[in-house]
């Protein structure tokens, strides 16, 4: 079934973390209902407004870092490409960041 996707570590870390996040959220909208708010967004959001604005933001993170890490190892003289857990890491400070302050 998943054969088409290639499942490396990091991949599979990545979805796991957003299995988790759902079901978290989930719990915590039903123990404590979510008020709107407004951050540096530009829109009154909720929890779970922030949360699918950072996963879009940490895919798009991801999918840029994939790009450009060819471009990297040219631009900075590397021997081989850069880790993907460098963007794992990247993608998972800026969700945090909407989470807390968007």
């Amino acid at each position: 079934m998943f054969e088409w996707m290639a499942w490396t570590t990091p991949v599979a870390v990545f979805f796991s973390c957003i299995a988790l996040m759902l079901f978290g959220m989930t719990l915590w909208e039903i123990k404590s209902p979510t008020v709107m708010r407004r951050g540096f967004l530009p829109i009154a959001t909720t929890r779970g407004d922030r949360l699918f604005i950072g996963l879009l933001s940490a895919a798009y993170v991801n999918l840029a870092f994939v790009g450009l890490s060819g471009k990297l190892v040219v631009w900075m003289s590397l021997e081989s490409e850069p880790s993907i857990w460098i963007s794992f890491v990247l993608s998972m400070g800026v969700l945090a960041l909407i989470m807390r302050k968007g």
